[in-house]
């Protein structure tokens, strides 16, 4: 039967190695910064990014332009480079219409995660929205995926799944908050990890084994 399902973003929904390199590269053009702060962004930026960042980075190269300025820039440069596959808004308006209930449950700062899910069409496809930001909290912190639920307006209770690239942070914690899990390879998975109900390839084979629960 149809019911909850929450999805990681980055790295699950959308590429977003790919967004922040052409991100940064735009961004460092632009301001003319040398090339040392681009190869100083792209470290610094490879897991996560917030406004904090930018602080440092106009302290280490002693910037002109305030940090405010290039983190608002950095966050329209990466909403516009970001996409999601075609074939994956098109699978989640057939969860929709299968009756599921959608979840987006992320680590980032909310600005820039929800510019994100604007510029990709996500935002209209998803009934609810966590971004860790919101608590300043992360996953796999159980308090970010029963916020994901609650704005989805069902009760982490009833179950679901949880879908996601990250053993630790998506697997681990959709363990944590009693869902099912789906997990994306090819991040390392630790050896004290329990292991993910399925294991796909591509987020899309993670919507084909929800559908068809759905079915049976």
């Amino acid at each position: 039967m149809p019911g909850l399902v929450l999805f990681d973003l980055d790295g699950t929904l959308v590429d977003r190695h790919l967004a922040l390199s052409d991100a940064v590269a735009s961004l460092c053009q632009a301001n003319a910064l040398a090339p040392d702060a681009e190869l100083w962004l792209r470290a610094e930026l490879a897991d996560r990014a917030n406004a904090a960042d930018f602080v440092r980075l106009r302290e280490v190269f002693d910037l002109e332009v305030s940090a405010a300025r290039l983190w608002q820039e950095y966050v329209s440069l990466m909403a516009a480079a970001v996409t999601c596959p075609p074939e994956v808004l098109e699978g989640l308006a057939r969860l929709r219409a299968a009756a599921w209930t959608i979840g987006i449950v992320t680590n980032g700062a909310g600005d820039i995660q929800r510019a994100k899910l604007a510029t990709t069409g996500l935002a209209d496809l998803v009934d609810g929205v966590a971004v860790s930001g919101d608590l300043e909290i992360r996953k796999p912190d159980l308090r970010l995926f029963d916020l994901a639920a609650t704005r989805c307006g069902v009760n982490l209770a009833h179950g679901g799944w949880m879908v996601g690239d990250n053993p630790s942070g998506d697997i681990g914690g959709g363990h944590q908050a009693g869902l099912g899990t789906i997990w994306l390879r090819g991040r390392p998975w630790p050896d004290d990890l329990p292991a993910a109900h399925h294991v796909v390839d591509d987020v899309t084979d993670a919507i084909t084994i929800l559908l068809n629960e759905t079915s049976e």
